[in-house]
């Protein structure tokens, strides 16, 4: 059996990084919701087998209340601790380390900022970092522009998937380039993750039409009118996309082209 090919238990197909097996392609984070629980229904929504952390802007200890990691149910879902915050290599591989004693876990999503009004990532930084994430033996999930040599170096670098931006984060723009996303693909041989800037749920759809591996968003569940609707629709846009990707779709044509057969028409 084909492993990408859609089945009944998962609909979207399982899907394959950094030596783990996930059934859902749907990453969420852990910010801005409204309460840890409505956070918690959430993920439940979304059937999400990951989460992310920012380490620096959480308090994982609970001295200040209950602890955000007390919401999610660490039997299902894997958390993905992230260096949100930081602007320099050195604070991202400072960071990565206190991510890895905290949460006794190899995996790290890399952001290093660059600019502070877009949030853009600092192209320079992220390749630094990963390469001494990576020789310390870090699973090292880049956030990064849809920039070909920018991934390509990434992979290089021994990154077991690329995360480019869709649009600025937390900007809910939708996918901005997708030609730029489609030319990444081509050019590498890992996952690809679309991370950041989705709004609703067809922008979800239009990143898994175009064949990435799964799609990373927060601000657009977290901020929902109603969060844990807008978590299911994502879920379901997400499985939506992937088999629409997997059954291809028909040529654009410039012209109509008439759905039924001209054959057996009278006076055809």
């Amino acid at each position: 059996m084909n492993p990408a090919a859609p089945t009944a238990t998962t609909p979207a197909g399982a899907w394959s990084l950094g030596g783990l097996s996930f059934s859902s392609r749907l990453v969420l984070g852990t910010g801005k919701y409204p309460s840890h629980e409505v956070m918690r229904a959430c993920h439940e929504a979304a059937g999400t087998g990951m989460v992310t952390v920012a380490i620096r802007r959480v308090d994982l200890t609970g001295k200040t209340g209950p602890s955000l990691l007390d919401f999610v149910d660490r039997s299902l879902i894997r958390l993905l601790p992230n260096t949100a915050g930081c602007y320099t290599a050195k604070d991202a591989v400072l960071t990565a380390g206190l991510a890895r004693e905290a949460l006794a876990t190899e995996w790290i999503k890399l952001e290093v900022i660059g600019d502070e009004k877009t949030l853009m990532p600092d192209v320079e930084g992220t390749l630094e970092a990963a390469r001494e994430l990576v020789r310390q033996g870090f699973k090292v999930l880049p956030y990064v522009p849809a920039d070909v040599v920018a991934c390509r170096r990434l992979e290089e670098i021994g990154c077991p998937a690329v995360m480019p931006l869709a649009a600025p984060i937390g900007s809910g723009l939708g996918i901005r380039d997708p030609h730029a996303l489609r030319l990444v693909l081509e050019a590498v041989t890992v996952p690809v993750i679309v991370d950041a800037g989705v709004g609703t749920a067809s922008d979800a759809a239009v990143a898994m039409e175009l064949g990435v591996a799964a799609v990373l968003l927060n601000t657009a569940v977290a901020q929902a009118k109603d969060p844990v609707a807008m978590a299911t629709a994502m879920k379901l846009a997400v499985e939506a996309g992937r088999l629409a990707f997997l059954a291809g779709r028909i040529p654009r044509r410039a012209h109509a082209t008439a759905s039924s057969p001209p054959e057996g028409v009278p006076g055809a």
